[in-house]
């Protein structure tokens, strides 16, 4: 019987953990240390097969993360490693896909051909903010999503919610959720009345009297939150919960949500906060059989 190691890697331990007793696979442990001028120290603690999982999210601190996962990789292939899974929960540097500026770095291109030329066999990832990522790998790469995972959650604490997304951009993931809780859905739209104006609204949907949920891929600063939560309070609705998939919540985002009014903040365990309620540790689970 082919023996599969689960390697999680300091980022993600926790979901390596819960992903190891999903699949009834050995989880490998990795001892992980900073020398004194901060130099990091990979060490796999148990022998390698042939066929290896690694499960690290590359969020803050991304460099430190990254560089891991870049070590454990081309480790692995050195020790004998023959397949290589790699799982990205939430995938650091992947919101530049193009060049916007003269003289950029794409860094979802660069960050990719980082992790194939390590040693990678195949890739996952849980809803990129951009879907081009996958294209700049030439091994198999496959975006998974967890807006599943978000409505089954939803349904189990909310009745009868309506869907808002927080912008345009985010409408995908709204109508996702809602198509699975079979609700209303919309989103935030900004109408400029003058010069100097800019009125963001909810779209179509009458939101007084109703449990709003905001859907977002990621939270970072909040302050797209903040706006479209103080907006769905100003046009009645009754209750407001904010979802996202990645939790990346910089400084007082958190506070600055709750502060509008906002009753809960639920977001998955890509990335590990106070608030990551929902494991992706069955999607990834699913992804590997």
């Amino acid at each position: 019987m082919l023996v599969i190691l689960i390697i999680g890697g300091s980022a993600s331990q926790k979901l390596a953990a819960k992903v190891a007793k999903e699949l009834d696979d050995c989880l490998c442990p990795v001892e992980t240390r900073k020398f004194p001028d901060g130099e990091r120290y990979i060490r796999f603690k148990e022998k390698i097969e042939k066929e290896v999982v690694i499960i690290q999210s590359t969020g803050y601190p991304q460099d430190e993360n990254l560089m891991e996962l870049l070590f454990m990789l081309k480790n692995l292939k050195s020790l004998g490693a023959e397949e290589i899974k790699v799982i990205i929960p939430y995938f650091g540097y992947g919101r530049q896909e193009k060049r916007f500026k003269n003289g950029e770095a794409i860094s979802a291109s660069i960050t990719a051909d980082l992790i194939e030329y390590a040693g990678a066999t195949e890739l996952f990832s849980v809803n990129l903010h951009e879907n081009k990522v996958t294209d700049f790998f030439n091994i198999p790469a496959k975006e998974l999503s967890a807006m599943p995972l978000i409505a089954n959650y939803l349904n189990k604490v909310l009745e009868d919610p309506v869907i808002i997304a927080p912008d345009k951009g985010a409408l995908n993931h709204a109508q996702k959720i809602s198509s699975i809780l079979k609700c209303p859905c919309d989103y935030m739209e900004k109408t400029r009345l003058s010069p100097d104006t800019v009125e963001t609204r909810v779209k179509n949907l009458d939101v007084e009297g109703k449990n709003a949920v905001i859907i977002d891929d990621i939270i970072s600063t909040g302050g797209t939150i903040v706006n479209a939560s103080n907006i769905l309070k100003e046009h009645g609705a009754k209750s407001i919960t904010v979802s996202c998939v990645h939790p990346v919540l910089v400084e007082d985002a958190i506070l600055k949500i709750f502060a509008t009014g906002v009753e809960d903040v639920i977001a998955t365990d890509t990335l590990t906060s106070q608030v990551s309620s929902i494991s992706v540790a069955p999607l990834i689970a699913d992804a590997l059989k």
